[in-house]
């Protein structure tokens, strides 16, 4: 701002100098004073001018000062705007822990004797996206291999198959190495259930060994059937298709898992429950 003070004050100063100068020479050359110079309007001009150069100045100033005062103004939003960001950040995280922690007495109120890790998924396998991920608990929180991993819905996600202190690496149901023993909540007919990955179908499950004399209904809902691994009644996923084996003498089912295993963000590992 002094910067732009100077200024103006030097251009008066140079303008005046200059118009000294240029009425000492039209005096020298003409031999009238000043006073018969301005009766004979030779300082009308002069004065116009000075004036314009001065209006001009001031316009001036007045456009730098405008622009300082729009970057301030410019500095100031930038600083709120980011102070809102970190609020919105900060109650985002907020809104996730008390997600989090909701989610968990949910699934332990509704599963008394189950002891649950609830663990944030924080990688993928990129060739394997669906089938296996890395979760952020391991073994210092008691997770170890064999142990089944949920959701706060009890939907199945996974086996836990590699563990180590602080991560674990977890298996999904879409992943045909899993065997899971199940059965059709409506019906009660019992089968095995495993990723459709070997038989080429990706993001579904099959089970089999059904009765062939089943009745198997679209949307029928799966669930486990109990076992030392997973227990009992966690659900699978619904029925979108059913037909006969290779054999002819049995029935399968193709399932649409209950829970979309490209987008979960959260599981938890059941780390004990009561099989009896």
């Amino acid at each position: 701002m002094k910067h732009f003070f100077s200024t103006r004050v030097r251009v008066i100063l140079i303008i005046s100098v200059l118009l000294a100068v240029i009425l000492a020479v039209v005096s020298n050359l003409t031999g009238m004073s000043l006073p018969d110079l301005a009766v004979k309007g030779i300082l009308t001009p002069i004065r116009t001018g000075v004036s314009k150069l001065t209006d001009g100045a001031e316009q001036l100033y007045n456009y730098m000062f405008e622009y300082e005062s729009l970057v301030a103004e410019n500095a100031a939003l930038k600083e709120e705007l980011a102070a809102l960001e970190e609020d919105a950040r900060l109650a985002d995280s907020i809104a996730r822990e008390n997600d989090r922690l909701r989610a968990l007495l949910g699934l332990k109120e509704a599963n008394e004797d189950f002891s649950l890790v609830d663990c944030y998924i924080i990688s993928r396998s990129s060739q394997q996206w669906s089938r296996t991920f890395t979760v952020n608990r391991g073994t210092t929180s008691g997770i170890n291999p064999g142990m089944c991993a949920v959701t706060a819905n009890g939907e199945v996600v996974g086996l836990v198959s590699e563990a180590g202190s602080n991560y674990a690496i977890i298996k999904s149901v879409l992943d045909s190495s899993l065997e899971i023993s199940a059965t059709i909540s409506s019906s009660g007919y019992n089968g095995m259930v495993q990723g459709g990955y070997a038989t080429g179908m990706d993001g579904l499950l099959r089970m089999d060994y059904l009765p062939s004399s089943s009745v198997i209904r679209n949307n029928d809902q799966v669930v486990t059937s109990g076992s030392t691994v997973y227990p009992r009644n966690l659900i699978i996923g619904y029925v979108i298709d059913a037909g006969f084996d290779d054999t002819g003498v049995a029935k399968y089912a193709l399932l649409e898992p209950a829970v979309n295993i490209g987008s979960i963000e959260q599981v938890f590992v059941v780390t004990e429950y009561n099989a009896g």
